[in-house]
């Protein structure tokens, strides 16, 4: 072409959740029967949605009202409705002004980091999600700046290592949360958050809290919300229902902006952000309609605590399993519906393999294991030998080996099918 057409950050862009989905489709062609534990949609995991939601969502579509385009920033009612749900929690109280619609978060992530300065950086927790790490790269023009989270401690967040490179990187602008944690399964602790919150004081930094599953904790453990520790400290809390509901298809959620007129360079990127979106006109109508209906009706508590103590349980039971390998760091996980379970230093070597079921299956698992990490080669190897599909944490922005799996199985044999077989296959794998 005339000019170079991609920026230099294009190349960070990754997404190893969705790309492994790729290999599993060719070991399919060859009879592989596939276990999905590579990536966090319930529905695939077969939740089912209960009839009074459904019923709620029949009904607004046939309102000619859901059809049509909505107000920019979101409908109004829904706006008013979370923001009284957030204002419950007594801490930064907010108006429907606050609040700004996405298609997704996925959408809000991406239009945050484009409208940021080239040369601003935002730090986030290592593992990291790809979604975030991705995008700030790309925006950066560079690979991703993360604070370490500590396997041998809760997976918490070195407190230390993120103080040091907010302190020495002045192009640090803002610090990433995602409570609970993808991919851990970690909640941050409210001590660590008011933690992180004065080191934003410190240093003038604005806050970003990933949300999503606020409201998914189980087994003793509740997430705080940004909003109920932010103090005067300018910040951003990412929600939607894709995980809560769930309803990822939707393709639904929203931002809350806390503490604008406390800065005036944040508030303006609040107001970029509204534009923004009044050029693309709106997000989805329908789910917006739905989300008052749906969160407000007196069952949904009761169906959300439900939901919570079977991920509870699988969390348990996946604990049991894997904790038998001693050449394992495991933690068990208490927000999300992730775990991610790391190698110990010096267990992987390049010799390690699974038997395979055929010729064909070995050809691709062969071509597939060249020139790549070493936990890489071991998913790949238990992919073609059993069909699970997980995902190496080296492709989450981090130098630990391991894997990351999902605790949505809601068919509780084939939940422990799976579990065992990785169990017994780690094993093998290890001692070959």
């Amino acid at each position: 072409m005339r000019q170079k057409l991609l920026s230099e950050g294009a190349k960070e862009l990754s997404y190893e959740i969705r790309e492994i989905v790729k290999k599993a489709k060719l070991l399919q062609k060859e009879g592989v029967e596939i276990s999905w534990e590579n990536i966090g949609d319930p529905i695939q995991k077969n939740a089912q949605i209960p009839a009074w939601i459904k019923e709620i969502v029949t009904s607004l579509a046939q309102d000619d009202k859901t059809y049509g385009y909505c107000d920019s920033k979101g409908e109004i009612e829904t706006r008013e409705f979370l923001a009284k749900r957030t204002n419950k929690l007594g801490g930064v109280q907010i108006t429907a002004h606050d609040i700004l619609f996405f298609n997704g978060l996925g959408d809000a992530i991406a239009t945050l980091y484009h409208y940021l300065a080239p040369t601003t950086r935002v730090i986030g927790p290592s593992p990291a999600y790809s979604t975030h790490s991705s995008a700030e790269a790309a925006h950066a023009n560079h690979h991703p700046l993360t604070y370490r989270l500590d396997p041998e401690n809760s997976w918490y967040p070195d407190m230390e290592d993120l103080r040091n490179k907010v302190k020495y990187n002045p192009n640090i602008v803002a610090i990433l949360l995602i409570n609970p944690d993808n991919p851990t399964g970690m909640v941050y602790p409210k001590q660590i958050l008011e933690e992180i919150v004065e080191l934003a004081k410190e240093f003038n930094l604005f806050l970003i809290s990933d949300e999503i599953y606020n409201q998914i904790t189980y087994n003793g453990v509740r997430a705080y919300a940004l909003s109920e520790v932010i103090d005067n400290v300018p910040g951003i809390a990412m929600k939607g229902i894709s995980k809560e509901l769930p309803w990822p298809g939707a393709r639904c959620g929203w931002i809350e902006c806390y503490n604008r007129g406390k800065d005036a360079d944040f508030d303006q990127l609040c107001k970029v952000l509204d534009d923004a979106k009044m050029i693309e006109v709106c997000s989805t109508t329908l789910p917006q309609l739905a989300i008052p209906k749906i969160l407000g009706d007196v069952r949904y508590e009761e169906y959300r605590k439900n939901l919570n103590e079977r991920i509870g349980w699988r969390s348990n039971f996946i604990s049991e399993t894997l904790q038998e390998i001693p050449e394992l760091t495991f933690n068990p996980t208490y927000g999300a519906f992730y775990n991610t379970i790391v190698f110990k230093e010096g267990t992987l070597t390049e010799n390690q393999k699974l038997e395979l079921p055929n010729q064909k299956v070995e050809e691709l698992v062969r071509s597939w294991v060249e020139d790549v990490s070493l936990d890489t080669r071991f998913v790949y190897y238990l992919l073609g030998a059993t069909g699970i599909c997980v995902v190496p944490i080296s492709s989450f922005c981090s130098d630990l080996l391991g894997f990351r799996v999902t605790l949505l199985e809601e068919d509780e044999e084939l939940l422990k099918k799976t579990f065992t077989t990785l169990r017994d296959s780690i094993r093998k794998y290890l001692d070959s």
